[in-house]
């Protein structure tokens, strides 16, 4: 072979390597009623270096202003087409004509996800039709000339029913057979991905005294776990957590199908009940985990080592319409005006001298005591109104206080009744699952609202 053929093949195989390379991408929601314009959203994803965007939609305006820029977009078909789309292929033709016809080539779309995180809900009808809509899906792709799509479908670590130690990892037993093998012959066949959410934060939080807080920041110096089954050495959690998936997958007979890592970050906020959601951890996690992802040569997991890990950090802004804890409307690298939460090069490139000082973490242990649930500052006044009336409907005497001649009754204020209604709610049905949140309405405090002879109910840690 002369030394021109030599190259253009050197080439070409640089080329098929660059689209799956160690580039790292953001996930960009859009659960906020303060967020930017997608245009501006396109420049601040510019700035942060990222190669890669995920959107959970298909987003007209999104899609329109990524066109011509050199970053790969990541679509997503909604939850609740699934069972119609995977019956149905002319819908599903539709869809790709309406969706992904437009933007294409122009807009770099390079995968198309099915749905998010199906096999976490406890919709099993939908689990059953996840891979009919992922075939549908591709042959629309086909269809319509489109081919260097890759087509799959996220999953939490909940899809597994056993991940320790890593080499022990299973599928759950109601999903393997039935769900999760054809996933794997699919995504083996038409050589996707097996797109994975990884957080070491949900674990690290839940078990911080035998889970070490450096080990899931990555950042470890003297603490390693070796697997008995396998005799790999874990330095991080994010490898063991990646690794299970992986034996899983041997387990059903798919050793080598590719992991994307569709997820992952760390909360910068939270709740006063919720440990290590600060600024420090998220920064630290982020930064830590855009290196490992950017190495080179490729850093891999322990049983796959050198393997490229392309990944998604999410998220893109801290979004204020996010429901449950409070850590899931922060885990922004952005505040919605723009501004940086801390400084983060999601290419792998600035030096960790040239970031500025990051504030001392201050919850990194549980906080003990008092917790009061209070109507939010710059709260809709009559949203309040309708999430007092629900607090109070409840039942329990939730609210008996705050009625006429009760003793909180004064002030009568709206915001004071409200503050009332919903600390009351949330001290009796915290532990049946009852949040402090009221849709956005409500905040935490550990500053005690009572005055004279009214006292607030509270929860205590």
């Amino acid at each position: 072979m002369g030394l021109v053929s030599l190259l253009i093949l050197s080439l070409l195989v640089s080329m098929s390597g660059a689209e799956f390379s160690g580039k790292v991408g953001v996930n960009y929601g859009q659960l906020g009623n303060n967020l930017p314009s997608p245009s501006r959203s396109v420049e601040l994803i510019k700035s942060l270096k990222a190669k890669r965007v995920k959107i959970y939609d298909a987003n007209p305006d999104i899609l329109k202003a990524l066109k011509h820029t050199d970053i790969q977009v990541s679509i997503m078909v909604p939850n609740q087409l699934i069972v119609n789309i995977s019956s149905n292929q002319t819908l599903s033709d539709t869809w790709v004509r309406s969706n992904v016809v437009p933007f294409y080539p122009d807009t770099m779309i390079r995968y198309l996800l099915v749905g998010n995180e199906i096999l976490s809900s406890s919709d099993n009808q939908t689990w059953y039709n996840l891979v009919p809509a992922m075939r549908r899906i591709r042959n629309s792709l086909k269809t319509h000339g489109i081919r260097r799509v890759k087509v799959g479908t996220p999953s939490a670590m909940d899809v597994l029913q056993s991940s320790f130690p890593p080499s022990n990892g299973t599928f759950r037993s109601d999903i393997s057979g039935r769900v999760v093998k054809p996933m794997l012959q699919f995504l083996n066949r038409t050589k996707s991905f097996f797109f994975l959410d990884v957080y070491p934060f949900f674990p690290w939080s839940s078990d911080p005294v035998n889970i070490k807080l450096d080990y899931a920041l990555l950042q470890a110096k003297n603490t390693t776990y070796t697997d008995p089954g396998s005799g790999l050495t874990y330095t991080n959690l994010f490898d063991q957590m990646v690794d299970a998936v992986i034996f899983a997958m041997k387990r059903l007979g798919y050793p080598d199908i590719r992991v994307f890592i569709a997820e992952t970050g760390w909360p910068n906020g939270g709740d006063y009940d919720q440990i290590g959601c600060n600024i420090y951890n998220a920064a630290t996690y982020n930064r830590n985990v855009v290196k490992k992802f950017t190495s080179k040569p490729p850093l891999g997991t322990p049983s796959r080592p050198g393997k490229v890990l392309p990944a998604f950090i999410f998220s893109l802004y801290n979004e204020n319409q996010k429901t449950g804890a409070g850590t899931e409307r922060h885990f922004g690298l952005l505040y919605p005006n723009g501004s940086p939460v801390y400084g983060i090069d999601l290419a792998g490139e600035t030096p960790e001298s040239e970031y500025k000082p990051l504030p001392e973490p201050t919850n990194n242990e549980l906080y003990k005591g008092r917790i009061w649930c209070v109507v939010a500052k710059g709260a809709n006044r009559s949203d309040v109104g309708s999430a007092l009336s629900y607090a109070c409907s409840q039942g329990n005497k939730t609210c008996d206080p705050i009625q006429t001649g009760g003793k909180c009754n004064k002030p009568d204020s709206l915001v004071w009744h409200a503050s009332y209604a919903f600390s009351s709610y949330w001290s009796q049905f915290k532990k049946a699952g009852g949040t402090c949140y009221f849709n956005g309405l409500a905040a935490q405090t550990i500053k005690d609202p009572s005055y004279g002879h009214c006292r607030f109910p509270s929860v205590t840690l």
